[in-house]
């Protein structure tokens, strides 16, 4: 009777151990309440890493019309994964429109896929025409917008460092570019926040970019226009998320 006990409790304690792992994993760990993404809306998409062409903007801003992007790369290879990577956001990111062009000059987002030693010298000759410009990090993107929306992007990514660091950059820098444009230490589930390590577009991510190119959100709110809007549109967002 002894004997055949302990397995009956063993199995029991195995089936906690079990409920406790699965109560961990990554997809529970993504059930974000809409008032943490809806801060992180305001967060991000108010507010800029970099000044834009005429203001700070604390206000909407995105790009109208179709994204047309050129990137330029010292690899192949990581050209083309930047290719593939920017493709995948049509169907990932609802209200968006972009498209890879082969000539710079028609772009409206440019992607500079360069090596270590030649980080800041692409960013002062490329970005800002100014080989005195100060240059920090190793990527970054800049946006010119005012309240029509944003004008151009150009985004310089190292591409001879780490595997991990050209994937966080590729992606961070790219999404940023698309509008949300501010960092901010207090987004843990964000790769919005420079303390923060994902190298993949998340979920809560995803969600920020689906409200922002959501139609009833227009270039050049303000927070206070756009939070009367942002719980309706958070929830139409969930939801067409999930049927896709």
């Amino acid at each position: 009777m002894a004997r055949s006990a302990r397995p009956r409790t063993a199995a029991r304690f195995a089936a906690l151990a079990l409920g406790c792992a699965l109560a961990l994993t990554p997809m529970a760990a993504q059930a974000y309440t809409d008032s943490e993404v809806i801060d992180g809306f305001k967060k991000t998409v108010f507010g800029s890493e970099y000044p834009g062409l005429f203001s700070t903007g604390s206000y909407v801003r995105k790009f109208n019309g179709t994204v047309r992007m050129h990137v330029s790369s010292f690899s192949p290879s990581l050209k083309a994964e930047v290719e593939r990577f920017a493709r995948s956001l049509n169907g990932l990111i609802s209200g968006l429109r972009l498209r890879i062009v082969n000539d710079p000059e028609r772009a409206n987002f440019r992607v500079f896929v360069t090596t270590k030693a030649n980080y800041e010298t692409t960013v002062q000759r490329s970005v800002y025409g100014n080989r005195t410009a100060a240059v920090r990090g190793k990527c970054m993107v800049r946006s010119k917008f005012t309240r029509n929306g944003i004008s151009r992007s150009d985004a310089v990514i190292v591409g001879d460092d780490s595997r991990s660091l050209f994937r966080r950059c590729m992606t961070e820098e790219i999404l940023q570019g698309l509008g949300p444009l501010n960092d901010d230490p207090s987004l843990i589930h964000s790769m919005f926040n420079d303390r923060s390590r994902y190298t993949a577009f998340r979920r809560f991510d995803r969600l920020i970019l689906n409200m922002l190119y959501d139609r009833r959100i227009e270039n050049g709110m303000s927070v206070s226009q756009a939070a009367e809007l942002l719980p309706r549109v958070l929830r139409d967002v969930r939801r067409n998320i999930r049927q896709r």
